[in-house]
């Protein structure tokens, strides 16, 4: 690899990390209901996507978009369906429990892989689903105590999804699912906006906040992200996202004084540090693997045993 790909690759992912780490704060920022809220971030995100797909390819837009085939339908779905379901959670608990359970997706999405693509899970990922457990498991026994359970659960909820939409995304890697994604989150916006969402009755600052989140930060930081893994490994990826865990519950911090309880810090820092340590081997294996010659042929063979 070289020097200039990987110095571009670490600077759009962590460009894409350092756009999307106020979603959560926003989100806080604007007072409005939770349905009305999801409502304009969906809608704007996803018109932004679409004029972006429009001004990128034109009249072939249409054949893009057929491109995608039967697998365009469940990735919009899952992709409307994550959208919904972090709003829902961010709103009921802690921003930080919903970002470290966000941050476990890639383990739950190796997972998903083995289950329905026969794809092989290494040791070092079932122990670290097993150590990601325990720290999600510590994280609910805080919500338990300050009733904020229910966030957490759907936050998780949300993490599986991710996990799905990633796993599809791996399995058509070879098509771009770019309008799924453009697709799934109007969808959500329609579904929520013509049974829950008030869209008149946003007000004020609110305006701005949702303008920016639904037409910069939502849709620029996920473009960026998508664009990292071309030029470094999926590992390097995961491992800059992780900041995300960290620098987003400090702006919420910052923005509106918001501390998690003890037991969010206790078992955020086990996930965190399982995913930094699950990341790094995961990036050691693959430059073992890339090696030309016998000593990459040799480590192919080692990383079987892993």
């Amino acid at each position: 690899m070289k020097a200039e790909q990987q110095l571009a690759g670490v600077g759009i992912a962590l460009m894409g990390v350092l756009v999307l780490s106020p979603d959560a704060l926003l989100i806080r920022l604007i007072d409005t209901d939770r349905a009305t809220l999801l409502f304009w971030r969906s809608l704007l995100q996803g018109l932004t996507l679409w004029a972006f797909l429009g001004l990128y390819y034109r009249s072939a837009l249409p054949r893009v978009v057929r491109a995608m085939g039967w697998i365009g339908i469940p990735a919009a779905f899952v992709f409307g369906l994550t959208a919904i379901l972090f709003v829902l959670s961010i709103t009921l608990t802690n921003a930080a429990n919903t970002l470290f359970m966000m941050a476990t997706s890639p383990l739950w999405a190796a997972l998903i892989s083995w289950l329905f693509l026969g794809e092989r899970v290494a040791l070092r990922t079932w122990l670290a689903i097993f150590s990601a457990l325990i720290g999600i498991v510590i994280i609910f026994s805080g919500g338990i105590g300050d009733g904020t359970l229910i966030g957490d659960l759907i936050g998780l909820a949300a993490a599986l999804s991710l996990a799905s939409q990633l796993t599809i995304v791996r399995h058509a890697r070879a098509t771009t699912l770019v309008p799924a994604l453009a697709g799934g989150v109007l969808l959500a916006s329609i579904l929520v906006g013509i049974t829950f969402a008030s869209p008149t009755a946003v007000r004020g600052d609110d305006i701005l906040w949702l303008a920016i989140l639904g037409v910069f930060v939502v849709p620029v930081a996920f473009g960026l992200l998508t664009l990292a893994p071309r030029y470094i490994p999926s590992p390097e990826v995961s491992l800059i996202m992780q900041l995300e865990a960290i620098l987003g519950p400090i702006w919420v911090w910052l923005g509106v004084g918001e501390v998690p309880p003890v037991a969010t810090f206790v078992g955020g820092a086990i996930v965190l540090v399982t995913l930094t340590v699950h990341s790094i081997l995961g990036m050691r294996a693959y430059h073992r693997r890339s090696r030309p010659g016998p000593v990459g042929a040799a480590a192919t063979h080692e990383s079987v045993r892993d």
